[in-house]
């Protein structure tokens, strides 16, 4: 969801920086745990254009969200179900995967910005949203519907 559905840098912009501030690294080799705070992930809007491109998706594919949440963010994982209720109402009931091992799922196509926690292992093939060849909503759609 992180940059590919939702856009994180949106959430962050608004909490205080007061709560920031104690999830800012506190000294060397530690590293900031914004994804930590309590909350941040029902605050995210979304990313241009993912809205409407994943109900254009749905017409045409099976389609799934999965995502990663923060181990010690509890409220990340009912947050990131709260949020796709809100945008996309019944469109993902019951289809929302949250998992640290995304190689572990099986489908078609995964569409993802890193190649992190089992996403470039995954079996099928990997959209890797945001580069050069899918920097955006449109691109993916345009490939997606002309497979």
């Amino acid at each position: 969801m992180d940059d590919v559905l939702v856009d994180f840098q949106s959430g962050l912009d608004k909490v205080d920086e007061e709560t920031k501030s104690r999830y800012r690294a506190q000294g060397p080799g530690e590293k900031d745990r914004m994804d930590e705070i309590p909350g941040l992930f029902g605050l995210m809007d979304p990313m241009p254009g993912a809205i409407e491109a994943v109900h254009r998706l749905a017409e045409v594919y099976d389609v799934f969200i999965l995502s990663t949440a923060p181990w010690n963010n509890p409220s990340a994982w009912s947050d990131k179900v709260m949020w796709v209720t809100n945008y996309f109402d019944d469109v993902f009931h019951k289809r929302v995967i949250i998992t640290h091992r995304k190689d572990l799922v099986e489908g078609d196509y995964l569409i993802d910005d890193r190649g992190k926690n089992g996403t470039s292992e995954f079996k099928g093939e990997w959209i890797h949203f945001g580069s050069e060849r899918f920097p955006n909503w449109d691109a993916v759609v345009e490939y997606l519907l002309n497979k």
